[in-house]
């Protein structure tokens, strides 16, 4: 066995941060989630960077935001990623499940990659491709369901996105994802120290539990929406909601007013599909634990960004609202992080890079914007992050403003965009549910200036810092887009544990 850690790397798709039972959400059913809980740290105040999947996950498999690798929409190419710096540094790296990454099945330091994408890409602008999932349906000489095939039922515009799994269970996406992870991890042979990333396409929408997990949240009462107020919302949020009310996006029907049973309805689908989610993390702590490596492993568990669920009016992301940009975040390594500790601290999703790449053993880049949280973990404390920050572009759904930044300062936060005099400015100390915009509010004049200042401030250091990526990308370019050396030592040790 290596002496450095084994790393399991569990990222789902657009999971809220009210989504864990041991973190205060008693409408949750978590159990293993709860466990990680337990035996380590949660952060949380952990934000993202941008507030769609490629953005997000680029930034966090890079260590700098957007503005600096250049990725601000779902098709734009990855320049970097730091996981070609584990491969290099004698990790056996694999990726089963989503990256999200462009080229879609491009190596990226990976040396496995057992892509499974969207749950519904069935859409004529999309990208081309077909992944593992969509290879197994083939096999099985089954239609793989989509908003295509839904759009056939007669209730398709009353379900908002949400119903039961109907094929067999070993079919639907997280539980396709997580058993071929649990699967890699019994028969993988080598004793090289491993970092397996485990992309769960799930709780993005469709919301599609089988019927066993959204039995158990019959009768349980979900969080209401927070109500909508689009006019006091910038033209950009109101051109979003527009947007959304006149296209099934990724399979949701989202209306201006639904009942509170359709959002009920709604949201114990996203539940279910989160305690799905919770089921498959127990069953890789399992494999873990039978292989006899669960001590010698860190177990991460976050999400690129999260899910309004029809708060503010909104359906799913490219929002700054707190539904969207804070996710649920835990770290556990009995006996070597801390157990049961809460982090309250501002931190940001992509400050995972570094903090993997050190307990790698690999020193990470110094033009890395991210910060390692090592210290939260054992380490020697260091002064807590202040700010932390997301931003988006236009894109295909974005399209009422060229760019968005987000900064929350302590318990202030402000949303800037380019092309308008508003904004919006949320005390969420007073205001958690960010219901009151005080953009214009006289007594937080001084406020909103010295905030839109500081992110005049934070491009302007951004630029300064990150000098060396560009370089950084060009010698790294051949290792990005072609495999990894295979490790020597042990690969290929039959049985070996």
């Amino acid at each position: 066995m290596s002496d450095r850690p084994n790393i399991v790397f569990i990222l789902t798709d657009q999971q809220r941060y009210d989504t864990i039972a041991a973190m205060g959400f008693d409408h949750m059913i978590t159990p293993n989630l709860d466990r990680l809980a337990r035996q380590g740290t949660a952060f949380e105040n952990m934000y993202i960077t941008a507030p769609s999947c490629a953005p997000s996950r680029a930034s966090l498999f890079s260590g700098v935001y957007p503005h600096t690798n250049g990725v601000f929409r779902n098709d734009e190419p990855w320049n970097y990623c730091w996981v070609k710096d584990l491969a290099e540094g004698g990790y056996r790296t694999v990726n089963v499940g989503k990256m999200h990454t462009m080229p879609v099945e491009g190596p990226f330091g990976f040396h496995e990659r057992h892509v499974v994408e969207n749950k519904d890409r069935d859409h004529p602008n999309l990208p081309f491709y077909l992944d593992n999932w969509d290879k197994a349906y083939f096999l099985r000489g089954l239609r793989k369901p989509s908003r295509v095939s839904q759009r056939e039922r007669d209730d398709y515009d009353e379900l908002l996105g949400a119903w039961v799994w109907e094929h067999d269970e070993i079919m639907h996406p997280d539980v396709f994802v997580g058993q071929m992870a649990c699967w890699w991890i019994d028969r993988y042979p080598g004793d090289d120290p491993f970092f397996l990333q485990v992309g769960l396409p799930g709780p993005h929408p469709p919301y599609d539990p089988t019927k066993e997990y959204l039995e158990m949240y019959a009768g349980r009462e979900m969080p209401a929406p927070i109500p909508p107020d689009p006019e006091s919302q910038p033209e950009a949020m109101q051109e979003l909601r527009k947007f959304h009310l006149g296209e099934d996006a990724d399979g949701v029907v989202h209306l201006a007013d639904p009942t509170p049973e359709q959002s009920q309805r709604q949201r114990a689908h996203y539940y279910a599909n989160v305690t799905m989610i919770d089921k498959q993390v127990g069953d890789i702590l399992d494999t873990l634990e039978k292989r006899g490596a669960l001590d010698n492993t860190i177990i991460i568990f976050t999400s690129d960004h999260g899910d309004c669920l029809g708060d503010h009016g909104h359906s799913q992301k490219w929002n700054m609202y707190e539904p969207t940009v804070h996710v649920p975040a835990l770290i556990s390594w009995p006996g070597r992080i801390p157990e049961g500790q809460r982090v309250s601290d501002l931190v940001a999703l992509f400050d995972l890079g570094p903090t993997i790449l050190e307990y790698a053993g690999v020193e990470p880049p110094a033009w890395m914007e991210a910060t390692s949280l090592q210290p939260y973990l054992g380490g020697t404390r260091q002064a807590e992050r202040q700010r932390v920050y997301a931003e988006h572009s236009n894109d295909a759904l974005l399209t009422g403003t060229r760019f968005m930044t987000m900064i929350r300062d302590g318990a202030i936060k402000l949303v800037h965009f380019v092309d308008s005099e508003n904004g919006q400015l949320f005390d969420l100390d007073n205001d958690p549910d960010e219901r009151v915009n005080l953009w214009h509010d006289p007594s937080y004049a001084e406020k909103r200036a010295y905030l839109i200042n500081e992110i005049l401030n934070w491009r302007l250091e951004s630029s300064l810092h990150t000098q060396g990526f560009t370089e950084a990308c060009m010698r790294g370019e051949q290792a990005m887009m072609s495999p990894p050396c295979i490790p020597a030592r042990g690969q290929h040790r039959e049985g070996s544990r």
